[in-house]
């Protein structure tokens, strides 16, 4: 008996302004049925945080004021 591995195409998508098209130096999002999933630009086949829709609003949020920031 054979297995099916199915597989669900993510689109991924990354910020107009992460910089230069060849920059991959940048996270990148995209929706899934659980929420939102966040990876590394640099390593598209590591590993990847999957966040709910209300916890990925919070963290827009605090990157906006600043609240992440490296001093």
């Amino acid at each position: 008996m054979s297995s099916w591995r199915w597989r669900v195409k993510i689109n991924w998508r990354k910020s107009s302004r992460s910089g230069a098209i060849n920059d991959e130096a940048c996270v990148e999002v995209a929706g899934v049925i659980s929420g939102v999933a966040i990876r590394d630009s640099r390593d598209p086949d590591g590993g990847r945080l999957t966040v709910s829709g209300d916890q990925f609003g919070h963290l827009l949020q605090q990157i906006k004021v600043g609240a992440l920031d490296r001093t």
